[in-house]
């Protein structure tokens, strides 16, 4: 009797396993249909991937060293184009420019009197001689005149003679040599004298350029509107030369970054128009693609099959109009759907 008892319970204790175990599979069922399903909604939006928000920085900085003196503009500013952002100390480069501009000033001053030779009043005392040399030779024509007179009738000696006709050859070599004095002094100084003053001056009005483009290093203004995005120093801290002191967010310059399967990267051309859904944000943005990478973000170390060729990506750039790309924070995750 305990034997069938027994053997009736163990019948039953089966048939609820397996009821059990039928519910199970039912219910592992379902949920294998349910995921099923979820893949094909997943697959309908195939024209939907995963991106970021990316800036690219301007970074300003001077390509000289100093003390920065004073910072213009604070984080999460608006810089416009033009405004000044910071000043370093700059005493050593406004001194190298008032020496420069001086040096300047003499050359050219040094370069005008060799062109116009000696002063007037140096002129005018080499004219006053030369008119009295040319009277004294008037003189000594005279009396060699005179002496060949009396020498040839016998009236004066030889001596006398000698002595007139030397006379007149010293006047006449003094007027000579005044004369040539003279027209030196209208001509200035030689002309490769005068071409040592020009290429002079030309080096100077360098020297000056150099200088004058040292100091307007040492204060830097915001080459294009854009967010303060950071301040990497702070006023009276010193700056290495070229080292970055505002990093600088242009609104051209915020872009969506989204890396697009091998199969769709394909279809996609520069200026195709794209949705951009940001979390938080219940608008969309819409942008063109601008740039699309020539070579796959990932390659499989296999040969390109099938399978392999899935797991390929390709980058894609998305800009913005500077409006819109103004409301776009980098690092924000993204969804971006291609194919409007």
């Amino acid at each position: 009797m305990s034997v069938i008892f027994q053997t009736a319970t163990n019948a039953m204790t089966i048939q609820a396993r397996f009821k059990t175990w039928r519910r199970l599979i039912f219910t592992l069922a379902a949920a294998a249909a349910t995921f099923l399903l979820l893949i094909g909604c997943r697959k309908a939006e195939h024209d939907v991937v995963q991106g970021y928000v990316e800036g690219e920085f301007v970074y300003v900085a001077s390509p000289l060293a100093g003390a920065l003196e004073t910072l213009n503009v604070q984080k999460g500013a608006q810089a416009k184009t033009g405004e000044l952002l910071f000043t370093l100390e700059s005493g050593l480069e406004k001194a190298a420019r008032e020496q420069a501009a001086r040096r300047l000033a003499e050359g050219r001053a040094n370069l005008a009197d060799a062109r116009k030779g000696k002063r007037e009043p140096e002129i005018e005392a080499l004219a006053a001689q030369f008119k009295q040399a040319n009277a004294a030779l008037a003189l000594a024509e005279k009396e060699f005149n005179r002496q060949t007179n009396l020498f040839k009738s016998g009236s004066a000696a030889a001596q006398e003679f000698d002595r007139a006709r030397s006379t007149l050859d010293q006047d006449r070599e003094r007027v000579s040599q005044l004369e040539a004095d003279l027209r030196t002094a209208k001509l200035g100084l030689r002309t490769d004298q005068i071409i040592a003053a020009e290429a002079n001056v030309l080096a100077l009005e360098a020297a000056l350029a150099t200088a004058e483009w040292n100091l307007a290093q040492k204060s830097q203004s915001a080459p294009q509107d854009g967010l303060v995005f950071d301040t990497l120093y702070r006023a009276g801290e010193w700056v290495a030369a070229g080292r970055p002191i505002i990093a600088l967010l242009p609104p051209p310059n915020i872009k969506v970054r989204a890396f697009v399967p091998e199969l769709k990267a394909g279809g996609l051309r520069i200026g195709d128009r794209v949705r951009v859904t940001v979390d938080g944000v219940k608008e969309t943005f819409t942008g063109a693609i601008n740039f699309i990478s020539p070579k796959a973000e990932y390659t499989p170390p296999v040969i390109y099959s099938r399978e392999s060729r899935e797991k390929l990506v390709f980058m894609v750039e998305v800009s913005f109009e500077p409006v819109t790309a103004a409301r776009l924070h980098p690092g924000q995750p993204v969804e971006v759907k291609f194919g409007l």
